[in-house]
């Protein structure tokens, strides 16, 4: 690949790529949606119960790398879907793995929600 040197153009045109990308996820995953109306909750829940700085930076951080994991979850699963339609062990591993990915960092998230929240309500 040919690097033709930083211009801002070229700067500006990757984050309209990479917004395209945020709004396909939600736009078409139906697990980032479920992540989506989990985190509206947690925000909404966080404002009424009047969260602490550090507690928004846990909360947005836990979010945030969730619908990240989301996103690199659908990457793979749509380049191996091309590299490979018919069933391959190999790929469905790789797909599981990432999937599974998403998983611990969702359980993470909840857990640190729990810890947060928990005292709060009680």
């Amino acid at each position: 690949m040919k690097n033709d040197g930083f211009t801002l153009r070229k700067r500006l045109l990757s984050f309209r790529y990479a917004f395209n990308g945020i709004k396909w996820l939600i736009g078409h995953e139906h697990n980032a949606w479920i992540h989506c109306f989990a985190a509206v909750c947690v925000i909404v829940a966080g404002l009424i119960v009047r969260l602490s700085a550090g507690e928004w930076i846990a909360v947005v951080f836990s979010i945030g790398s969730v619908l990240a994991a989301e996103a690199v979850n659908s990457a793979i699963e749509a380049l191996a879907d091309v590299i490979s339609p018919d069933y391959n062990e190999a790929i469905g591993r790789a797909k599981d793995m990432a999937a599974g990915a998403v998983l611990m960092l969702a359980v993470a998230a909840a857990t640190i929600g729990l810890i947060i929240f928990i005292p709060k309500l009680f």
